[in-house]
Formats: C-alpha cells, structure tokens, sequence
C-alpha cells in the first residue's frame, strides 16, 4: 500500500484557514484584513466547504456574523476552536496524501511547523492538526505525525508524483539541520510518496520569511506545466536571481525525459509598507480549489494578464482574483493563508 501527496487540483472538500485576531501581527490592520478572509470565504463557499481555525469562541462568533451579513451559507462553514499564534494554514496545515489503489483512503500528514526555521513563535500553530483530526476529519483515516520540520509552502507535487522544491528551504540549517539532501529525499518518499525530485536553487523574494518557499515562485499545473515569476525588469534586485531560476526550469525534464511546458507570470510593480521594507508581492501564490483557482491580484497593471497566464495553465478551471494587498503587509499572500482539505477528508463534507 503507497500513499502519495495529493496535487492541489484534486477534488477537495475543503479549504482551511486560520482566521487573524487581535493577539497576533494583524491586530493594526484587522479592518483591512478580514474583509479579504470574507471574500476568501465567499468565493470557496461557492464551491466547497470552508474549515476555519478561530482562536476561541468569541472569535467564533464573531466570524460567523462577519460571514452571515456577508451571505455566506453557513452549512458550508465547520469551525476548529483552538489557540492560534498566527494564521498561515498552508505551513501549519495538515498535506494529505491518498492510496494510490484507492484514491478514497487518505492519510493525513502532520509535519512539525517551527516558525520557518524558529524565526516565530508556533508551538499553538504546531498543535492546530491534533485539533482539527480530532474534531473533524473522517475517523476512517489515518493520521500520522512526522519528525521532519516541513510547511506545505515548500513543496508542489504534480499527478506523476514529481516533488518540487527549493533548496533554500528544505536544505535549509534551521529546519533539519541533521539532515542531508539525500536523507530528505528519502523521507519525503516515505512520507509523501514522491517518486523524483525537481530542485529549484535560485530565486528569492524580498520580505519573504520563509526561506523561498516554492509557493512564491514556481507551481506545478497538470500536463507537465510549470507557472513561475518572472522579473523583466534588470534594474530590480531580484533580477538575477529570477532569470537564474528560469534558466533552470528550462533544463528540467519530466518523468518521461522530455521538457516541460513553461508558462510565466507577470512581476507586479514594487509595494512597500510604512516602514519602507519591500513586501512579496507574488501571482504564483495562488490556490486550486474545485473548478476555480483564486488569484492575488495586488491594484497593478499586470493583475489582467496574470489571470490570463494562469487560466492558460488551468483551462478546465473559472480564474478569479482576489484582492490581496492587505495579505502581503504580513509578508504572504493568498496560497500562504490557505491549505486545501481533499476529497475524504471530512466526517461531514457537504459535497455536490
């Protein structure tokens, strides 16, 4: 019995989030940030269910009048209450993988979250899994706790079981420093069931915290495609690095030897916050879920052709955008807040 990673376009029965609170980073810009989580909730509703983390009851409560006036359908909403630090699902979330003889019989995974290399306090982030199996996944699947310091943004994984990463994450000291790339591979085999790898050795973004996660700039789409950033602007620092990555992606192969189909994103103009720090302003952070793929679009003028590159990448999906402006003041975006649940993960889905 083998089971592998789910790709993101698998069917799913929910998507995850961690809602912001007033004990986090957010508390200043609250106002701001919860109205995207709104939309968010919106727009995956209309689809699939929607799971939210609330760091207690008060928060609950407050969540579920937020998305009442908003006219979310509430049986489309199954709350986790449990104490969060933070709110980025796709790193504390659970990766699902699924039986490759029997794509119904899941196993979640549950990988350690250490703040990206203890830069943030997590230990209540570390926990939020135990909680949501607990509360509400399908009691017929299995649930597993790993060793590996590993977030979801640091790996892609496509239908041939190709695992896409950077190095500057997973090899990263302050992860598993114990650990060599070759020990790596083979745990992510054992635990993800990946059956090659694709390593990405360049490529950065500015105000990014989490080492290059993989999500930020090169996602896999099904047919072999690869969706990354591009920057044509010589003048921005993170010219050289990103022209290294394409470079790269154009000398990987897939698992048959032949090239992979490129698809390039646009480069957003420069944001920056008060401060004057750079924020990682990035159109691959953005999420599958059923028939839909939702966008960050940032007020630019590349947002039209971003969705038009990524409906290229996606065309038996509906491409929507999502204002996301407010997200990357907290240096992430829309993939990052997010972490899809597959089909079989809930005891109580309301499937279509």
């Amino acid at each position: 019995m083998k089971f592998r990673l789910l790709p993101e376009w698998a069917e799913q029965d929910a998507v995850m989030l961690t809602w912001p609170h007033q004990d986090t980073d957010w508390a200043a810009i609250l106002t701001v940030v919860e109205p995207v989580y709104v939309a968010l909730c919106q727009a995956i509703s209309q689809q699939q269910d929607v799971v939210i983390v609330a760091h207690n009851d008060a928060l609950k409560n407050h969540i579920s009048a937020l998305l009442a006036d908003a006219g979310v359908d509430a049986h489309r909403i199954h709350f986790v209450v449990t104490p969060c630090n933070d709110t980025w699902a796709r790193d504390h979330g659970p990766l699902t993988c699924a039986n490759l003889d029997n794509a119904a019989d899941l196993k979640i995974m549950d990988f350690i979250f250490n703040g990206w290399g203890n830069k943030f306090e997590s230990q209540l982030d570390n926990h939020i899994n135990q909680v949501l199996v607990k509360q509400l996944a399908n009691p017929n699947t299995a649930y597993q706790q790993s060793d590996l310091v590993l977030e979801g943004g640091g790996v892609e994984i496509n239908e041939h079981g190709v695992l896409l990463t950077t190095s500057e994450c997973l090899l990263n000291p302050n992860r598993n420093p114990l650990l060599s790339k070759t020990d790596i591979e083979q745990i992510l085999k054992e635990q993800l069931g990946a059956e090659s790898f694709l390593w990405v050795d360049h490529g950065y973004l500015a105000g990014d915290d989490t080492d290059s996660h993989i999500d930020t700039l090169v996602r896999f789409a099904p047919n072999n495609t690869l969706v990354y950033v591009k920057c044509d602007d010589e003048n921005d620092e993170h010219f050289a690095a990103l022209d290294a990555m394409e470079k790269q992606l154009h000398t990987f192969k897939t698992h048959q030897g032949e090239d992979y189909r490129l698809i390039a994103l646009p480069w957003p103009k420069a944001v920056f916050n008060n401060d004057g720090d750079r924020l990682p302003a990035t159109y691959a952070n953005y999420l599958i879920i059923n028939k839909t793929v939702l966008v960050p679009i940032y007020g630019d003028e590349h947002d039209s052709l971003a969705l038009a590159q990524i409906a290229m990448a996606y065309p038996e999906h509906t491409v929507l955008g999502i204002n996301c402006l407010p997200i990357i003041h907290q240096f992430g975006s829309l993939h990052c807040i997010t972490m899809q649940l597959p089909r079989g993960f809930l005891a109580g889905a309301n499937n279509d």
